[in-house]
């Protein structure tokens, strides 16, 4: 059976990056029957915190990422790691290590000041010496030092890694938790995962995990090392490009299935297919297709990718995801009309869900135009243009139609272009200059707010 999974570390948010992991790897488990794990790797005991952990999960539940095992911490396994480190000192495949922190510091500043590559020098390997009192060792690999690791990623094709180029790297630190290659090759064993997706950046630790596994007489799983994401700069994505938290992204408006949709296309495509749902993404996902290169982050295309399935949305999912928006810029949402009504208005308008709510204040609470909107188009000629209209809307059957035709028949009597009576009235019902058609806006606005409106606003004009 396929088995993939995702494991991110709790040491901050879940970022583009490990988000675009995650669903490669379910993707590729849906796709094929198989079972999505998530696993928690938190033996960095000084910077994983509950709180990133919580992220997380949040973030992969809003992403619709469910797994199908976990989620698993390898805290709670540290009995499994010390058990196999036992076994492998045991059958003198590893080692005790006492060498200090300032010791190995100093080997690395010689080796550096002899152009060397800065690596473990193996000293403690086969060492005779007795061990020095109150020092708590590490207990480190005896990689090979011959050969090579060979092994065939399934996105960068075929990589060889001499044995002469790894050093021992440490299994267990001193205070016994495991390091990330030692636990993630038992990890990976015990939960029988067949397939290793994971960023590039990983490359370099595959060929010690190999040769930890082949040390273990265990099965080696498929490796697909997928390349980074760089912002549009070309430099590696950081958060002036945009790169946020997933769950930054839910909060800013933006839908799930857009994100979704965003990450598949970050370095894997179908044809020329720019949108498609998660049930097509199963269908068609594949590792061949995964792109060799780096992917460009793009935030423009990401809030056009948004836009398009904000326009195809239920109406009432997208007004129930706007109240915390228009509630936190003091909107009474019962005072209003309904709130689906006025999203289907302005849905087409918009890039996120916070633009929406944004667009849609004026509907539950009277906005001030600015001073230059004013200006631009309150003035004492229009005053009594807008008195007469206001006069008229009091007696009419309130529907979009005969809105329009008062506000066309108000401006042929008065001598003056439809616009130079639909903008003055546009900004002392909405307070602003841009809004869809100003009679669709006064349909569902109402006619007792909107005469509400007038009256107020009208009066206040110079004569």
């Amino acid at each position: 059976m396929i088995r993939t999974r995702f494991a991110p570390s709790p040491t901050g948010y879940l970022h583009i990056g490990g988000a675009r992991t995650a669903l490669f790897s379910w993707a590729y488990a849906r796709k094929h029957g198989g079972k999505f794990i998530l696993r928690i790797e938190d033996t960095d005991l000084e910077r994983s915190t509950k709180q990133s952990t919580q992220e997380i999960l949040d973030g992969m539940a809003w992403l619709g990422l469910d797994y199908d095992e976990g989620p698993l911490y390898q805290m709670q396994r540290l009995a499994r790691y010390q058990e196999i480190a036992e076994q492998l000192l045991q059958t003198n495949q590893a080692y005790y290590c006492y060498a200090s922190k300032e010791e190995l510091d100093m080997m690395r500043e010689q080796q550096l000041a002899a152009g060397l590559k800065p690596r473990y020098d193996g000293r403690w390997r086969d060492s005779k010496k007795t061990p020095p009192t109150g020092v708590k060792p590490v207990i480190r690999f005896k990689n090979p030092r011959e050969g090579h690791v060979v092994f065939n990623d399934l996105v960068k094709g075929r990589i060889a890694v001499a044995n002469h180029e790894l050093d021992d790297l440490v299994l267990i630190r001193s205070d016994g938790v495991p390091t990330y290659n030692f636990s993630v090759v038992l990890d990976d064993l015990d939960m029988n995962i067949s397939h290793v997706i994971r960023g590039d950046d990983h490359v370099n630790n595959t060929p010690r995990q190999i040769n930890i596994l082949k040390t273990l007489d265990a099965p080696l799983p498929y490796y697909a090392h997928v390349p980074m994401i760089l912002g549009t700069d070309g430099e590696r994505l950081s958060k002036r490009h945009g790169a946020v938290s997933v769950t930054q992204y839910r909060d800013n408006g933006y839908l799930p299935e857009a994100l979704i949709n965003y990450l598949a296309r970050l370095g894997w495509s179908h044809g020329d297919e720019e949108i498609f749902s998660q049930e097509q993404l199963i269908a068609w996902f594949d590792l061949t297709s995964i792109n060799r290169s780096p992917a460009r982050f793009n935030p423009e295309k990401l809030c056009w990718l948004n836009q398009q399935y904000l326009k195809t949305a239920d109406n009432s999912r997208l007004a129930k995801l706007a109240v915390p928006f228009l509630e936190a810029d003091e909107c009474n949402i019962k005072a209003g009309p309904d709130l689906s009504l006025v999203v289907d208005l302005l849905k087409e308008r918009v890039n996120t869900i916070e633009e929406l709510a944004d667009a849609a204040v004026y509907f539950f609470r009277s906005l001030e135009p600015s001073d230059e909107l004013k200006i631009q188009h309150l003035n004492k000629e229009v005053k009594p243009v807008l008195t007469d209209l206001m006069k008229r809307f009091a007696t009419i059957k309130w529907n979009r139609q005969t809105i329009h035709n008062e506000i066309k028949s108000t401006a042929t009597e008065h001598g003056i272009k439809l616009p130079k009576l639909a903008m003055p009235l546009r900004v002392i019902i909405t307070g602003e200059a841009q809004t869809p058609s100003i009679d669709a806006v006064l349909d569902l606005l109402g006619q007792e707010e909107t005469l509400h409106r007038m009256k107020k606003k009208i009066s206040s004009l110079p004569d």
